[in-house]
């Protein structure tokens, strides 16, 4: 599939949905506009806008116009099956706000934990999502549950940011606007970057856990829902324990057996100007901690779209109670922890 370089950005050209004339998308390619909107008016679902204009989509809310090209095929963030999901390329899966459950803690029978948890619910009726049915508003934050779509962090018309994310002062729908800029980083390329791993993912190099502050302000400096003890920093950089933890673990079995040059887990990531997409170094004093180092921008199969179920106490646990699908063990041990101890030493608070 050919594809352009914007400001250092790839912009993927995508065949018309899916597959009648080539053009630029998301960069005013010639004759793409009707990829989304229609010419004069729409019988979609989410045709109308707020404020005397019109949206003009063609073919629903805007999440499903999305998904029409991004669901199955470039980019893979909707699989058809959520217990057999598409390969993973470092956001997660919007499949997963489809499960009944998704507790595999202790109580995870009588205590059900609904897919609403599994991560970001952008309303796209007909792939089956809805909006949160547990949360008015973003945690930590007081975007309205209703309005979130996924143009209400990516830009659909373009931009210079990573992965189109809106940058300050662009419109989010209701909510209000961004104050603070898109993040830096170097993602897989959709179609042809093949699955995320060690040696293939996306490089987080600035910025994601400010990003992610526009809509979840509460958390920036301490991860405190207000309703529970749990508290984590969610930027900053390491501390020298850190690093050397970081570096040294290499899974439970061998939990001082690393190497610095192949210490990266792509299942905990870290944010790093000197991070590309094949880094195997682990952390520095440079380095630093996000949100996204404990959990999926889009959705996972854990609550809280964790990377890896924080309700279990090995992962080999994961899927077993709820069912749902198990959240591939990056060391294949069974007797694998949970993967806090790969910034963590066993016992630290």
């Amino acid at each position: 599939m050919p594809k352009a370089v914007l400001s250092g950005v790839v912009v993927m050209v995508l065949t018309a949905p899916c597959g009648a004339v080539w053009a630029g998308v998301h960069d005013g390619g010639v004759g793409s506009c009707n990829i989304c909107h229609s010419m004069h008016s729409s019988s979609g679902s989410g045709s109308g806008q707020s404020g005397g204009g019109r949206a003009l989509l063609a073919g629903g809310p805007a999440s499903d116009i999305c998904l029409s090209c991004h669901a199955t095929d470039s980019g893979s963030v909707m699989s058809a099956d959520m217990l057999a999901p598409d390969a993973e390329r470092g956001p997660g899966n919007f499949v997963f706000l489809l499960e009944d459950n998704l507790n595999d803690g202790p109580d995870g029978i009588s205590n059900p934990i609904t897919g609403d948890a599994a991560g970001h619910n952008v309303r796209a009726p007909s792939h089956g999502l809805a909006t949160d049915g547990t949360l008015i508003h973003s945690p930590g934050g007081n975007y309205p549950a209703s309005q979130l779509k996924c143009t209400s962090c990516h830009d659909p018309h373009g931009n210079a940011n990573y992965r189109f994310l809106r940058g300050p002062g662009t419109r989010m729908g209701s909510g209000g606007n961004f104050g603070y800029p898109a993040p830096v980083a170097v993602g897989l390329d959709i179609e042809f970057g093949g699955a995320e791993s060690n040696a293939n993912h996306v490089a987080y190099q600035s910025g994601m856990s400010l990003w992610c502050a526009n809509c979840h302000p509460d958390y920036l400096n301490d991860h405190n829902d207000n309703s529970s003890s749990f508290e984590h920093p969610t930027e900053g950089t390491f501390d020298s324990e850190q690093i050397l933890q970081y570096n040294l673990y290499n899974g439970t079995m061998d939990p001082a057996g690393g190497l610095y040059a192949t210490a990266y887990l792509a299942d905990v990531p870290f944010e790093d100007a000197a991070n590309q997409i094949g880094s195997l170094n682990g952390p520095t004093a440079t380095s630093q901690l996000m949100c996204l180092s404990c959990h999926r921008a889009h959705a996972s199969s854990a609550p809280a779209s964790g990377r890896w179920d924080f309700n279990v106490s090995k992962l080999v646990d994961d899927g077993a109670v709820s069912g749902s699908h198990a959240i591939a063990n990056p060391y294949l041990d069974p007797g694998q922890d949970p993967l806090c101890w790969k910034c963590h030493i066993d016992g630290e608070q």
